[in-house]
């Protein structure tokens, strides 16, 4: 006799187990969908959600009916989804983290989300994130910080902190977030799960709220490296009505690399990056636990105070879009902004368009320097962030974002994989970062670190 799933067992699994087990009848949507809206309300205190759709056990009804008729619809028919609140959801409000767009209603379905619909996904709801998507920390002013699972005092990172909250929490199958300069990878780093950052313009990004668009990719959080694989094949496709959108060469499809002839590139001096003492040994640690996983190993070199520019032009970048982004937020006298993010747009309004040039020069330096990398290296191999979560009593680390913005600014796909513990118990993430176009060869590499370091954490991780 076949055991019942427990809903702790349920909760805990990756998506692509969700989707075996749906296959082979042992659950269905609705018990699925159930399960993760039971764990949201116990989980309350989280504050990894701002908003739910009410017609969700209907979207798992209308799941299992095709089913029963053999007539699933899609590759993800069923699972229960995540959606950080910059992506547009039908009938549900964008808010961005902002006060005044709590009553506005989105008409129709974000690009990205309109496709995990056409894939048969349930859309839960909306998540929680940093005021405007501008910050590293998921503390919100307007709904609150968003906490992290593992210990809730402290941060679960930003700005996509309700949807790696969600994820680790078992509170869906897997999330939408958005990484400009490393909001999916930080939280991913932080609650101990897997994020993708795909090639710039992979996803589109019709339907986000934009922070800085030579930046912004919609980016993917789950409890396993598959699950990843999975989701990017849905969303992968070229969309005209987007301006960034990448229109691939060739399939999105295996074989994207040759196994056995891997170059992996490691910084030569990470505590240059402010990485710390405790996160350099796990991180060395690791690269041996590895070996020859990595292929040949080869130093390279990153000034730290290049990174450190080019991450002041990234800022002022996104400061100056964001101006323009959220210009009536900021004319909104009776539903005011933070202090925090007057300040900083206000202080792109005061630059000028010369200094945005600059800025611009400078981001185009970074990707040449890319592409220089990826002329003699397959794959960088770094942290994800150069501590773990810290405790929300100490407010926002500016260095946050150091280690996750090397792949924004070259426009690469990267993705955070947990690798182990520090003494205190929270997780850090390694982070595999390679030439645009090459999200599958980072998915398997992933995959292979992942059954080698065996790091991540029990799911669903309770509060």
């Amino acid at each position: 006799m076949i055991e019942p799933i427990q809903d702790t067992e349920l909760r805990g699994a990756a998506a692509f187990q969700h989707l075996h087990w749906l296959a082979g009848g042992r659950i269905d949507s609705v018990r699925l969908t159930s399960a993760c809206l039971a764990a949201i309300e116990r989980d309350a205190g989280l504050n990894a959600w701002l908003a739910l759709d009410p017609t969700a056990l209907e979207q798992a009804a209308a799941s299992d009916e095709r089913r029963r008729n053999g007539h699933a619809i899609g590759r993800l028919d069923g699972l229960p989804v995540a959606i950080k609140d910059n992506l547009d959801v039908a009938g549900l409000p964008t808010t961005a983290g902002l006060p005044g767009r709590r009553g506005r209603l989105a008409n129709v379905d974000s690009a990205a989300v309109a496709r995990l619909r056409a894939a048969g996904a349930v859309i839960l709801g909306k998540t929680n994130l940093d005021e405007g998507s501008l910050g590293t920390f998921g503390a919100n002013p307007h709904f609150g910080a968003v906490r992290n699972p593992l210990r809730p005092d402290y941060t679960a990172g930003g700005s996509s902190a309700g949807s790696a909250a969600a994820v680790a929490a078992g509170h869906c199958s897997f999330a939408l977030g958005s990484d400009t300069l490393g909001s999916v990878r930080i939280p991913a780093s932080h609650c101990g799960i897997y994020g993708l950052r795909p090639t710039h313009g992979q996803i589109s990004t019709r339907g986000m709220v934009s922070a800085a668009r030579r930046l912004d990719t919609v980016g993917i959080l789950a409890r396993a490296v598959e699950d990843l694989a999975i989701v990017i094949n849905v969303l992968n496709a070229h969309d005209p009505s987007d301006p960034r959108s990448r229109r691939r060469r060739v399939p999105l499809a295996p074989p994207d690399w040759e196994p056995g002839r891997l170059t992996s590139g490691l910084i030569v001096d990470l505590a240059s990056f402010g990485v710390e003492a405790e996160v350099q040994a796990l991180f060395k640690q690791t690269i041996e636990a590895l070996g020859s996983h990595l292929g040949q190993r080869i130093l390279v070199d990153f000034p730290a105070r290049d990174l450190g520019r080019t991450r002041r032009s990234a800022l002022l970048v996104m400061e100056a879009e964001l101006a323009v982004e959220l210009a009536g937020d900021l004319a909104d006298e009776a539903h005011p902004v933070s202090p925090r993010l007057r300040r900083m747009l206000e202080f792109a309004r005061g630059r000028s368009a010369p200094d945005y040039v600059v800025a611009d020069r400078v981001l185009d330096a970074a990707v040449l320097e890319a592409r220089r990398l990826f002329e003699g290296v397959d794959v960088l191999v770094l942290p994800s962030v150069s501590h773990s979560a810290y405790p929300l009593a100490e407010g926002e680390r500016a260095t946050d974002a150091d280690l996750s913005g090397l792949a924004s600014l070259g426009g690469c796909p990267a993705i955070s994989v947990p690798m182990g513990r520090l003494a205190n118990g929270l997780p850090v993430g390694l982070q595999l970062v390679g030439r645009p176009g090459a999200d599958l060869r980072l998915l398997e590499l992933a995959a292979i670190c992942a059954t080698t370091l065996d790091a991540a954490p029990g799911f669903p991780i309770a509060a």
